[in-house]
């Protein structure tokens, strides 16, 4: 009778480091890729995983000493979204470093897919949560009651969260522009944003502007929502819609950058002049912002750093250390040449 092949049991974390010659928790911080060893410790230790053919455990990795948790989930509008990707990365970075894994969701302006998500993730017993809204469903303020888990709001700063915020005030970023704008000779504006975020902290951004822009004796001649996403292409038909029904309008403040961007490829390819014949403003600090032949006036807004400090604020209090509350993280308003 032919043998049945034995099977090989897999190394644990306990063989790779005597093995290694090193700790266990070593092996451990190896594998997350944290911070505490050096380059030859890291080198020898892999050396012997790859050996082994060692495949963490990640179901039972989610859970620590104690049945402890070390699942956070994450909630953001649209995972598309270019601000929100750099957020999330320098989220999930900041977690790996921290011993704690991300589930990562959107809710898309929706307060009934954030309460839909959050049910989702608490089966799964998660540490914390960080939630990019402020505004959420009874529904949703229940479950968290009832969890009893560290929160932490994020991006547009909630001076009195459920738990704790970090962000910026998104009122005070569209008003510094504002003020920018009357300082600049600019008097007959328009707004111009999409639908799918209006309510993402781009409708504060527009009372921001409006509120300093009027107060200088500036006019809110037209205010156009378009039924899409933001984007380039928005940005592109979203102008010449908007001059195309007004044509005393001498600049335009758009929700962010990729449509503000779109906005100055179509007054490009019209001929029109920015900023001398019409003013264009955007807001985030995109990327692209900074390499264009006309160098986009914008705010700019430290993703990576909401999205650090906000990750940092949910370990420490996972960990029962002192924390604040509230992190205020400032915007900057960056001078280009299209105002």
């Amino acid at each position: 009778m032919k043998e049945k092949p034995v099977k090989k049991q897999s190394s644990n974390l306990s063989q790779i480091a005597e093995a290694a010659g090193v700790s266990k928790m070593t092996v451990s911080r190896v594998l997350r890729d944290a911070d505490g060893f050096s380059e030859a410790t890291r080198q020898k230790v892999m050396r012997e995983v790859e050996k082994s053919g060692y495949l963490p455990n990640r179901l039972a990795a989610a859970f620590g000493p104690g049945s402890a948790s070390t699942l956070v989930g994450v909630c953001v509008p649209r995972l598309s979204s270019h601000f929100f990707g750099q957020v999330l990365e320098s989220v999930d970075r900041t977690f790996q470093k921290l011993g704690l894994q991300t589930m990562i969701g959107s809710h898309n302006m929706m307060a009934q897919d954030e309460e839909k998500w959050l049910k989702s993730i608490l089966a799964w017993r998660p540490a914390g949560v960080l939630l990019s809204s402020k505004q959420h469903s009874n529904g949703t303020l229940k479950l968290l009651r009832d969890a009893g888990i560290p929160v932490v709001e994020f991006w547009n700063l909630n001076t009195s969260p459920l738990d704790m915020s970090v962000g910026f005030n998104e009122f005070d970023s569209g008003f510094e522009m504002g003020r920018r704008s009357i300082e600049r000779g600019y008097r007959r504006a328009a707004l111009l944003g999409a639908a799918h975020d209006w309510d993402s902290g781009g409708i504060e951004r527009f009372k921001g502007f409006t509120t300093s822009f009027t107060d200088g004796g500036g006019v809110i001649v037209q205010e156009e929502k378009l039924n899409d996403t933001p984007g380039f292409y928005a940005g592109y038909y979203g102008t010449e819609n908007t001059l195309n029904q007004n044509h005393k309008i001498d600049m335009i403040y758009f929700q962010d950058d990729t449509l503000a961007i779109g906005g100055l490829s179509w007054c490009q390819r019209k001929n029109i002049r920015v900023p001398e014949d019409i003013g264009i403003a955007g807001w985030g600090g995109h990327e692209a912002a900074s390499i264009l032949s006309a160098q986009l006036t914008t705010t700019a807004v430290p993703m990576r750093e909401i999205g650090r400090i906000s990750s940092e604020m949910l370990a420490r209090k996972v960990r029962h250390e002192t924390t604040n509350d509230v992190i205020a993280v400032p915007t900057r308003l960056v001078e280009g040449n299209t105002l």
